[in-house]
């Protein structure tokens, strides 16, 4: 049980979660990815034959994606093997149009896009093939299109605005006579990034503006040999009557909210309801995961996962999920990569190993990360870790200075340059008391104080010897060894801990000083700091507390400015609220913890 937290604590702390599943719905999705992927693989060369007409008949691009998912699975994550699988099953009941897909193929890649370089012309890549193809491929009985809904949930910078933009801009060239496309988003900004795309590519193609009559807000012909249009929309737009949607685009859907009024679900009814007298109509999806868990696009996304698994029929449908399977870890390339299936093409390799650095900087960033760049659904509670009243009852009288006996002890630090306080902890254990005590020190650089957002905060603790100032603007790293070394004197350090990042100068001065056998370098993992977290947490609840810290007030300002993220597979770790409010002291406490309990004795 954790302290409920105050009123100033509710409005400042927000501790962000995953939605998450049950262990009986884990245990199903780890089986059914198992047999999904030994089914195909028993079938791949049979596949490469049999449906060669689909494949390399069609684009090459094709085999090669289908070659690639299905021969390594592990890097692809449960329902873009399903997709496949159901690619194959398609196939086996409905027309398949070659033609369809080349067309759409040539035309995707003679458009200029909007890029780092300005306008340039991309090739499809394989997984923009397949999913075109998908599209375009089906027909129906009647030689129709099949496809009528398009569901594309993926990651950020995945290429989702050129996808739309070329759907809408070939509707306007080859779709009725009379098409109307509509681009809709939950705001103005979000729908004009996409429209904007579009009317450059039409600008491109008439760069005089002798065919085409390109306003703000819709595209239409000026000559009278075809009647067909783009315009953009908003969920605040007034909808006119009189609509008749050939093509209804709906990006970032994942926002909308289940609220009366105008919001994105409302427009989306209002264009797919105008669709009735289109004879190959396409409503296509576009998103990112969101915080909106019970908005009309999760519960959207979990019928679409049914019909993905076998368990709903919609032929209609198509459908392309990139996010993490059950048991991927948060900060790990793998998962980046199955995720991001764009990663090192429209996104930059480093990409990904940038923002995880700067999620662990707050929970808000945390949850950045997971929403636009894993594609998970995340929602924030206001819940703290503990409440001034449990941080303070923590401090205690306990002085590392005056212990005797050189008793055993670990010791951990935490590095900041020039902007903040760095934190050194050391942590005993009494194994007669069975008590642990823990002293922090802290460090600051005076040269960066003037101007800090803590500035006045930092001059008192200093003022009252709770925190160290460094002379210069940089933390010395030099003084921090020195104390290290001075503390070692009285006490018999097993382990030094550290965070690699930032840390380099003042391990090698330790090294040098021979503290080489000491030194550990302490993941900043999620999975690394489950079990400190956990057993401090049992350590503060037993009654009375087991675990007593030096009566720094920093301490307890480190405590309260925690709250406990847990990534996807449950493992706990602190975050701070924001960037200001530091939980140095805290992290280099609970490293301490966890080098203790995994001393080998």
């Amino acid at each position: 049980m954790r302290d409920a937290p105050g009123l100033f604590a509710c409005l400042l702390i927000f501790q962000y979660l995953c939605v998450t599943m049950t262990e009986e719905e884990k245990t199903r999705e780890r089986q059914f990815k198992e047999e999904v992927s030994e089914e195909l693989l028993a079938l791949l060369p049979d596949m490469c034959t049999r449906y060669h007409y689909a494949l390399d008949d069609t684009d090459k691009r094709m085999t090669e994606y289908v070659t690639e998912v299905v021969s390594n699975s592990d890097r692809h994550n449960l329902y873009e093997l399903l997709q496949i699988r159901r690619f194959f099953q398609m196939l086996d009941r409905y027309e398949w149009k070659s033609g369809r897909v080349k067309k759409f193929i040539m035309f995707y890649e003679i458009l200029r896009f909007n890029g780092a370089y300005g306008r340039t012309r991309y090739r499809m890549t394989t997984v923009q093939v397949f999913q075109f193809a998908n599209i375009f491929g089906f027909a129906s009985p009647d030689g129709r299109r099949l496809i009528r809904t398009v569901y594309l949930f993926v990651p950020r910078k995945y290429s989702k605005t050129t996808s739309a933009a070329s759907l809408a801009v070939y509707d306007l060239f080859f779709g009725d006579n009379n098409a109307q496309a509509y681009v809709g988003a939950n705001s103005y900004e979000q729908a004009k990034i996409c429209f904007d795309e579009i009317r450059a590519i039409v600008q491109d193609f008439d760069p005089t503006g002798k065919h085409f009559r390109v306003n703000r807000e819709k595209i239409t012909f000026k000559d009278r040999g075809r009647d067909s249009l783009i315009r953009c929309l908003t969920a605040n737009a007034k909808t006119q009557d009189g609509l008749n949607a050939s093509l209804v685009i709906m990006d970032e859907y994942a926002q909308a909210r289940n609220t009366a009024g105008k919001n994105g679900a409302d427009l989306k009814n209002v264009l797919t309801s105008s669709m009735g007298a289109r004879r190959e109509p396409l409503t296509v999806i576009i998103t990112t995961a969101s915080e909106v868990i019970d908005g009309p696009f999760a519960h959207e996304l979990e019928g679409v996962k049914k019909v993905l698994r076998g368990e709903a029929e919609a032929d209609t449908m198509y459908a392309a999920l990139f996010m993490p399977d059950v048991d991927d870890e948060e900060g790990d390339p793998n998962t980046w990569a199955k995720v991001q299936p764009h990663l090192g093409v429209t996104v930059q390799p480093d990409f990904y190993e940038k923002e995880w650095q700067t999620a662990q900087l707050s929970a808000e960033n945390m949850l950045a990360f997971r929403t636009k760049l894993l594609n998970v659904f995340a929602v924030n509670e206001t819940k703290t870790w503990f409440d001034d009243k449990r941080a303070q009852s923590l401090l205690g009288n306990f002085d590392i200075g005056s212990v005797v006996g050189h008793p055993d002890c670990a010791v951990a630090f935490d590095l900041s340059v020039h902007d903040d306080f760095s934190a050194v902890s050391y942590t005993l254990y009494d194994s007669l008391s069975k008590m642990f005590y823990s002293h922090t020190d802290y460090y600051f650089p005076e040269g960066a104080l003037v101007g800090h957002p803590n500035e006045q905060l930092y001059r008192l603790w200093h003022e009252k010897g709770y925190l160290r100032f460094c002379r210069g603007d940089r933390i010395d790293v030099r003084m921090i060894a020195n104390d290290i070394l001075s503390r070692s004197r009285i006490v018999n350090i097993l382990r030094i801990g550290y965070d690699s990042y930032k840390s380099q100068d003042l391990v090698n001065i330790l090294i040098s000083s021979g503290a080489r056998d000491q030194l550990v370098s302490f993941s900043q993992t999620y999975g690394n700091f489950n079990l400190p977290v956990e057993s401090f947490e049992m350590l503060v609840y037993d009654s009375p507390p087991r675990i007593v810290m030096n009566n720094n007030p920093i301490n307890a300002y480190c405590l309260r400015n925690c709250v406990i993220d847990e990534d996807r597979l449950e493992n706990k770790k602190p975050m701070k609220i924001s960037r200001y409010r530091k939980i140095d002291g805290t992290i280099t406490m609970l490293m301490t913890l966890g080098l203790l309990y995994t001393i080998e004795r």
